[in-house]
């Protein structure tokens, strides 16, 4: 499957909690990376999603917000996966940041050069990628 989605994430259905409008779904990578997404329980259904189900996850680039000095804790966002710069590519208002995990993954972001130069980013330089739960498309092949 070819997505215009920059971040794409295969593994399987590692839990779904069910509510009455949407329901949460945890998709584990086949690295070990664990992406939580937010989706209506009507698109869960039609989508066969359970526990074990084969799975990927999308996140487009321009939601991925970049964090250095972080603290999980205090964010409402769901996906905060702490990794390092591990290329920048500046253009001429924005640039590509991509982060690479301990589980191997790499999640790529677009913020501004601006933002770039005022967190100090740069190749090897600690970073946590973050998205929101609801920012998180859910398929299946």
């Amino acid at each position: 499957m070819r997505t215009s989605a920059r971040n794409h994430f295969a593994g399987h259905i590692a839990d779904v909690k069910s509510g009455s409008i949407n329901d949460e779904v945890i998709l584990r990578t086949d690295d070990g990376l664990d992406v939580v997404a937010i989706i209506t329980l009507r698109s869960a259904a039609s989508l066969g999603l359970v526990r074990n189900s084969a799975a990927f996850a999308l996140v487009k680039a321009s939601s991925v917000l970049v964090l250095v000095d972080f603290d999980s804790h205090k964010i409402s966002a769901r996906n905060c996966i702490a990794g390092t710069v591990s290329a920048i590519v500046k253009g001429a208002v924005n640039a590509e940041v991509e982060i690479s995990v301990p589980q191997g993954a790499k999640i790529t972001s677009i913020i501004t050069n601006e933002s770039v130069d005022r967190l100090g980013l740069a190749a090897g330089k600690p970073a946590t990628a973050v998205f929101k739960a609801s920012s998180v498309i859910v398929g299946v092949e």
